[in-house]
């Protein structure tokens, strides 16, 4: 049961011997262990390979595959947050979406004519001061009362203006005097062509309220836009002033806009329509709106099952200054969305039959990291003020009436109210055209930050449209078509109907394929580990656990060698310091331990036994003495500080 004498001394050499691993004492040596002891073999043959030549091309070699490990390894990352698309299509029973319809003409000019007719005599003067027009050669099919010429202090301070060329030079069509014109020049359309014909320029000037000196001036190449522009910048400071219920009463009602419905070849009437006023396009309704919590769906596509209703437009009643075409505006929507009429609606022709098929896409995008999107919206830091699921429109506007309220003191016409906040107004608000132009002046050039703010939904439905028109009605169906139409209007209208006072609406699924967009990742974590796995097998013959060993020697043992030898560097520092430090008084054994200059000997070579002994001693020297011998270096002391135990027993016996 006792070891043997050899494996004892065995074991006591490898302990005295020098440390080569992990614990090695330098950078080198345990770079050294790790190539002789590692998996990776070409770390090892840089090692181990005799000559220099062969030695440079495992370096070489190593160190290609490591560039090639990094370059490999960042890729995989890149393609990590990456993102496939796929596309699914599902044949199903869809749900109708919603079907918004508004008139083109937003209020009865008939009902309107009281609030806008000092607006419309501004208009008409200047209709007839810059073309020539009068009242009784005009299209106009009603009568505004007679105008006088004194008008408002409103239209006074805001007029039309004709250019004298391209001076600062104008004329007030409203007065006929002259004015000198200062302030910024913008022209609102989207190009303006010098033709050398004065006449064909005209506009209008803004100035700042509380500054007159700070004008700017809008410039248009075409009358009819700029008479348009100025009356729609009027119309909205005097609609701003109605009450909405009111509004409400001037618009036209469910009655009055659908003569007939079908829906999946069933009849339908007024009941399954939701009212919904629309600042600039009055009352609009909303067929399948979902607000009784009931959606309706088709199980079959084509136009007979889809919806069809036909519109009174009531084309007499038109404002002849705010719309300039005849029809109804219509837009496709979920039944969460808000129904953005004046930007995406499609325009329906009168005395035409209108056909929309549908096609129902669904998209889902992927939120950070892999896209911008949003999935709710409650991460942007903008108030949602329509009351409807998140989208980019709805984004844009609120940040931009955020921006009027906080820039103007009101609220912009278009838009709904922020809490707290009014409607502009001249009367209480003298300043806010001018602040509402040069605002959106600012948002169109992407200087508000609404459109670094915003961004999109990850998850939208989407309804494509396909629009295919055909004459309606027939000339030979249309004199008795007329008569029963207006024989089920009844008592509402009280003569035979115009065709270009109607239009055929047909909003119908062309098929009932649903299709489904997604985003999914295209790496998993799974597979990017496969793929580092991959790599590091190709080019270095190396696993995991000869990752973690890399991570050890590279990382955790030679910081530990650095921060070991700088320890000693600072204690070695530390003791030279205390043993120089001045004032200390000489030790006893100091003279002996360390020698002396001698002042005589100047001679550089070395001196000899007799020489030596006739060398002056140095003053304020003690006598050298002759140190008693040390008795213990006579004895042969054995390479180990102890005797073993097994040998002790043996020298004892």
């Amino acid at each position: 049961g006792t070891t043997a004498p050899g494996k004892k001394i065995t074991a006591r050499l490898k302990r005295t011997l020098p440390v080569k691993g992990p614990q090695a004492p330098t950078l080198s040596e345990l770079m050294r262990w790790y190539c002789l002891n590692t998996n990776t073999h070409g770390c090892r043959r840089i090692v181990v390979s005799r000559g220099r030549l062969r030695r440079f091309i495992w370096i070489l070699l190593t160190l290609s595959a490591v560039g090639l490990i990094l370059w490999q390894c960042a890729e995989l990352l890149l393609n990590y947050y990456s993102a496939s698309v796929s596309v699914t299509v599902q044949f199903q029973k869809l749900p109708f979406p919603a079907v918004t319809i508004c008139n083109i003409n937003p209020y009865k000019y008939s009902s309107m004519k009281d609030y806008l007719s000092e607006l419309d005599k501004e208009t008409k003067k200047a209709l007839e001061t810059f073309y020539g027009f009068s009242e009784g050669r005009s299209k106009v099919r009603r009568s505004v009362d007679e105008w006088n010429s004194t008008g408002s202090d409103f239209f006074k301070h805001i007029p039309l203006l004709k250019f004298e060329d391209f001076s600062r030079t104008a004329t007030d069509l409203r007065s006929g005097q002259k004015r000198k014109i200062e302030g910024s020049v913008f022209h609102k359309d989207s190009s303006i062509v010098n033709s050398g014909d004065s006449n064909d320029i005209i506009g209008f000037q803004l100035c700042d309220a509380n500054n007159s000196s700070e004008c700017a001036l809008y410039t248009f190449s075409s009358g009819v836009n700029a008479i348009q522009e100025w009356y729609k910048l009027h119309y909205m400071n005097i609609m701003a002033q109605i009450p909405l219920e009111t509004k409400e009463k001037l618009s036209y009602s469910a009655d009055d806009l659908l003569l007939t419905c079908f829906f999946d070849g069933l009849s339908c009437d007024k009941r399954h329509f939701t009212r919904f006023h629309h600042p600039l396009h009055g009352n609009c309704y909303t067929f399948n709106s979902g607000e009784n919590g009931t959606v309706l769906s088709t199980s079959t596509g084509g136009s007979e099952y889809g919806l069809q209703v036909v519109l009174f437009i009531d084309e007499a009643d038109y404002n002849p200054f705010l719309v300039t075409s005849t029809g109804a505006k219509i837009i496709v929507h979920d039944q969460n969305e808000y129904p953005f009429i004046e930007d995406i609606g499609t325009e329906i022709e009168t005395a035409a039959a209108t056909s929309i098929g549908m096609h129902f896409t669904r998209s889902r995008k992927l939120s950070k990291p892999y896209s911008d999107c949003t999935e709710t919206g409650a991460d942007i830091p903008v108030e949602n003020l329509y009351n409807k699921s998140y989208s980019l429109q709805i984004c844009l506007h609120s940040c931009f009436q955020k921006a009027m309220v906080d820039s103007c003191g009101c609220a912009q016409y278009a838009q709904p109210l922020p809490a707290g906040a009014e409607y502009c107004n001249y009367k209480k608000n003298p300043n806010w055209m001018y602040c509402y132009y040069r605002l959106h002046e600012k948002f169109v050039k992407e200087q508000l930050g609404c459109q670094q703010i915003c961004k999109d939904a990850c998850s939208f439905k989407e309804w494509a449209l396909t629009t295919s028109i055909a004459q309606w009605p027939s000339a030979v169906s249309e004199d008795w078509m007329l008569r029963v139409l207006s024989w089920d209007k009844g008592q509402k209208i009280n003569k035979k109907l115009n065709k270009t006072d109607l239009a055929n609406l047909m909003v119908f699924y062309k098929d009932l394929n649903e299709r489904f967009i997604s985003e999914n990742p295209a790496n998993t974590l799974v597979i990017l580990l496969s793929n580092f796995g991959g790599q590091l097998g190709l080019w270095m013959s190396c696993s995991v656990v000869c990752v973690i060993e890399i991570v050890e020697v590279f990382l955790i043992d030679s910081l530990s060698i650095v921060m070991r030898r700088q320890w000693q560097k600072a204690k070695k520092w530390w003791n030279d310091r205390k043993r120089d430090r001045p004032g200390k008084p000489p030790q006893a054994g100091d003279l002996e331990r360390h020698g002396h200059d001698n002042p005589v000997c100047i001679d550089e070579d070395l001196p000899t036994f007799n020489t030596a002994l006739r060398l002056p001693l140095p003053q304020d020297s003690p006598l050298p003495r002759t140190p008693p011998p040390n008795y213990s270096t006579l004895r042969l002391e054995s390479a180990f500080t102890e005797q073993l135990p097994d040998t002790l027993e043996v020298g004892q016996r």
